[in-house]
Order: structure tokens, then sequence, then C-alpha cells
């Protein structure tokens, strides 16, 4: 087969390790709009279980991302500057930029031609004229799924809060958060180490927060400076790092929810961020690019996918289905992380212990309708009586149908 990538990040060098493995004599060829070296954020975050399904793919590329990562088991937060510590499962950071280099020196190990600083304007683009398949691994903009949006029945949900992506020269050796109230509302702050040098510090906070400590107009330079006050006792006196814009503007964001009906039209497949985004503060957007990158790979492992059109129509047929199935856990623990931070002030009344407890059950679909502090002993008891448990994993989603239904 010949097949066109388009979009160069983890899930699209990834897919192509996966299907060269699989074929040597595919004819791969990934482009990549930025330069080499070039990427957006800082470093993410993944869990055992992904390297577990890494090394089955590709073990080579899995060994070289598991040496290049940090690895924490603890949570710890600071909540009115009282310091706060759970213990968890160990994670893992990587910093995007060494995770892409490594995933692209594989792919031309493996005889794929990986091109940078070659933009793919849109399906008519001559690089694509005669591939057999093209993956629109282009991103949450992907051109390819915006030139036909009405097939893919895509959509996408602004995010309430304001969020900023930035780096920090202190290395953290857990999962840090820190919560800070302010005149004009409350901040917070995610952190956690990517390397020996820097981690990653992404700053959340309201609309009314962002405006009333005039961030909406603030350029990086100030915004930074701010930040950097506001949560000194998490840096112990490091520096923030922002992404150097050339005008000089801080980078704040809405995230944006992107889902899609529809995963491939004829030869066109979606791949990663093309096809769905889940809330950053579940921290699985990579580990879902790449768990996308393992099912299409699987699906055209059959042989009847590579020998006519409606082989490969059924392929891609079942790789959607399968994800898009496979998506709906996380996507909902991503909707419901996202909204538990947008009413955060209704957690904030309980003492730091507690609400640290349910920063950790933000995911539930019982906790946004019950008061924190119940939801917080009945969590409690929960541990020790498992019948509690079963009732509560029951009546969650029960509970949450029930109010959409209203609505």
């Amino acid at each position: 087969m010949k097949l066109a990538i388009v979009g160069g990040g983890p899930a699209g060098l990834y897919l192509s390790i996966l299907l060269k493995r699989q074929d040597p004599s595919h004819d791969i060829a990934v482009y990549e709009r930025n330069p080499e070296g070039s990427t957006y954020g800082w470093g993410v975050t993944y869990w055992a279980g992904l390297l577990d399904k890494l090394r089955a793919g590709d073990p080579e590329s899995a060994e070289a991302v598991a040496e290049a990562s940090v690895t924490w088991t603890d949570g710890v937060a600071i909540v009115r500057d009282e310091r706060t510590v759970h213990r968890g499962d160990a994670g893992f950071g990587i910093g995007r930029r060494r995770m892409l280099a490594l995933l692209a020196d594989r792919a031309e190990e493996l005889g794929v031609r990986v091109s940078f600083e070659h933009d793919v304007t849109g399906p008519d683009a001559p690089e694509l004229a005669d591939a057999d398949l093209v993956v629109a691994a282009d991103g949450v903009n992907s051109v390819l799924r915006a030139a036909h949006a009405d097939h893919f029945g895509s959509e996408v949900t602004a995010g309430r809060n304001q969020y900023i992506w930035l780096g920090t020269t202190k290395v953290f050796d857990s999962f840090s958060f820190a919560f800070k109230e302010t005149e004009h509302g409350w901040i917070w702050c995610y952190a956690y180490g990517f390397s020996g040098e820097r981690s990653t510090c992404v700053v959340e906070c309201s609309p009314e927060t962002w405006t009333g400590l005039g961030l909406d107009t603030s350029n990086e330079t100030d915004s930074l400076r701010l930040l950097e006050k506001l949560f000194h006792d998490l840096l112990d006196g490091h520096e923030l790092i922002g992404r150097e814009q050339s005008d000089g503007a801080a980078q704040w964001l809405t995230f944006r929810t992107l889902t899609t009906r529809v995963w491939h039209r004829g030869n066109v497949v979606l791949l990663g961020d093309a096809a769905h985004t889940t809330h950053y503060s579940i921290g699985a957007g990579t580990t879902l690019a790449l768990e996308d990158a393992l099912a299409l790979a699987d699906a055209l492992r059959a042989p009847e996918a590579l020998r006519s059109p409606a082989g490969l129509d059924a392929a891609l047929t079942s790789y959607g289905k399968r994800r898009r199935a496979e998506l709906v856990s996380a996507q909902s623990a991503a909707r419901y992380s996202a909204q538990w931070y947008e009413n955060l002030p209704r957690y904030m009344r309980l003492e730091p212990a507690q609400m640290f407890a349910l920063l950790g059950q933000r995911h539930s679909p019982l906790l946004p309708h019950i008061p924190p502090q119940l939801y917080y002993r009945i969590d409690r008891a929960a541990g020790q009586l498992e019948a509690l448990r079963r009732l509560k994993r029951w009546l969650g989603p029960r509970v949450a149908r029930a109010v959409h239904g209203r609505r």
C-alpha cells in the first residue's frame, strides 16, 4: 500500500512505525507542517498500561520512550497553604519534543519518509493524489476533516475556563497541584516533571478570575511574573517559561472538546486529535492517540483490508466503531473532570485533605449531584463496604441520566 500520513505528532509517527513493521513493502510518507524539533506543549503524561501496549507494538521505540521518561508515584496538593499528600499509582512524564524525536528516528530507521515543514493544504493536495490510504493525523484543526465536516459529524464544545500551558525550571518528583484564592476568585495549577531539567505547569482559572487579575490584557512576561508570585510556594523560587511568541502575547486558551460521529470517508481516516479530544485534566490525550494508532494498525492487519476498496472500507469502519466504543469511558471522565474544575468553589469549603480526596473522585457522575461533604462520607464508607461500593457505581450513571433527561 501507499500511505500518506498528514501530521507528525505521536499518533501519526507511531502508526507509520506499526505499519512498516507489519509490512516493510508499504510505501509510507509522513508530512508535518512544522519544523523539526518544533512542538506545542512541554511534557506529556502516561501510565504503565500504555508502555505494555507500546512494547507489544514495537519494543524498540517503547524502550526508547521508557528510558527517556521520568516517574512519580505520589500526588501533592497545596490548598490554602496546607500541603496534602496522596499515595497513588506510578505515572510517567516525557518531553513532547523528546518523544517526537524518538518516534521520528525509529520511523526513518524502518524506511518511512518523514518530511518536516511540509504543509498539506487539503484533500486535493498532490501528495495525496495516488495514496491508497490517507491518514488525517493533523490535530483538532484538521484541514482534512474540515473539508468534509458534515460527513464526519464534527462537534466542538468550548470549555468555560481559561488555561495556559507553561514550562518551569522546577523539577517535580510528584504530580503536584496548587489552589490559590485571590480577591477575584480561585486560580490553580497542575505540575509534573518530564525530564531532569524541566516540568510542565498548566494554570487554569475561571473567566472572572482571569479578567479580575488582569491576565486578559497582560503580556506574557507580566503574566508569568504574576503567576510566579501566586504559586511561589509550589515553584520554590523557580521561574515559569512561556512560548515566547513574537508579539509577546500570553497564550491563554479555552479547551475545545471535539467529537466525531464517523471516522473515515473513502480512503481518508481520522486519527488522534483529528477525531477526538479529551480535557487535559485527565492526562490521557497522548495515550488515546497512540491507542488509536494501535487499533488502526490492527484493523489494517487483516489481509482483505489491502485487497480492495470494499475491504479497506470494512477495516476502517471496524476501526472507527471499536475506538468510539473504547473512548466512551475516557470521554465521560474528561467531561466530569472539566466540570469539576469549572465548579471548583463548590469543593473549596472542605478541609484540604477532603478536597484533595474529591479531586481524585472528579470523574464520578454522582459527585455533581449530591453535597460534597456527603459524597466524601459515602466514599470513605465505600472503602470499607463492598456493597456500598457497588451501590455507588450503580447509582452514579443513573442519577446523571435522570438529571440530564430533565434539561
